[in-house]
């Protein structure tokens, strides 16, 4: 009888509990979201690696990715930019396209020449971007990046950094894709924009 009674005293209180943190839960999932919504980029003026001037214009357009990363990058980067490649390849079996910027946030070190010779290897579908340090860093603020240099024992540094690929739409914030999620979730999100 008192384990009959202790097994319900037990899943009520489970009920009790799912029905006050449910709301919590949701509430601070949405916050997040809401949080990296509220980056809306700004005005700016760079220079791609061939050269060819780059705005806020040109974000405009169906689907958009932009990834904030740099050529030194030891992991997140090179997965990243693969992840992107084979996400774009995928696309391009269905007739659609997905127009993908990487952007520097190293560019002391990433040239022109730097860039384009890193992004030969992941595929010809990428906008490299790099230019002047504080357009870099403004550039990367508004779209909520977020980076620190971390020095070596040799003198050399690394950088951590945040790594979302943001997808827009005309120019627009539509959604985030994390490093977690796999090819397939990744072309469901994406897919919802074209």
């Amino acid at each position: 009888m008192k384990l009959k009674t202790s097994i319900t005293i037990l899943g009520g209180c489970l009920i009790i509990f799912v029905f006050i943190m449910l709301p919590i839960v949701l509430s601070v999932q949405g916050k997040k979201e809401d949080n990296v919504a509220s980056y809306t980029g700004s005005s700016f003026t760079l220079t791609d690696v061939n050269n060819n001037p780059i705005t806020e214009k040109s974000f405009q357009g169906p689907a958009t990715a932009l990834f904030f990363g740099f050529t030194h990058c030891p992991d997140v980067c090179p997965m990243t930019l693969n992840k992107l490649n084979i996400i774009s390849e995928q696309l391009k079996k269905d007739q659609n396209k997905l127009k993908i910027f990487f952007i520097s946030i190293d560019p002391e070190r990433d040239t022109p020449e730097v860039m384009r010779d890193y992004l030969s290897s992941f595929g010809d579908q990428f906008i490299g971007i790099t230019g002047e340090p504080e357009k870099i860093f403004a550039l990367s603020k508004s779209w909520g990046i977020v980076k620190e240099k971390i020095f070596t024992e040799d003198g050399n540094y690394t950088l951590n950094h945040s790594s979302p690929i943001i997808l827009l739409k005309d120019g627009k914030y539509v959604s985030t894709i994390r490093q977690q999620d796999d090819i397939k979730r990744s072309l469901k999100k994406i897919k919802k924009f074209l």
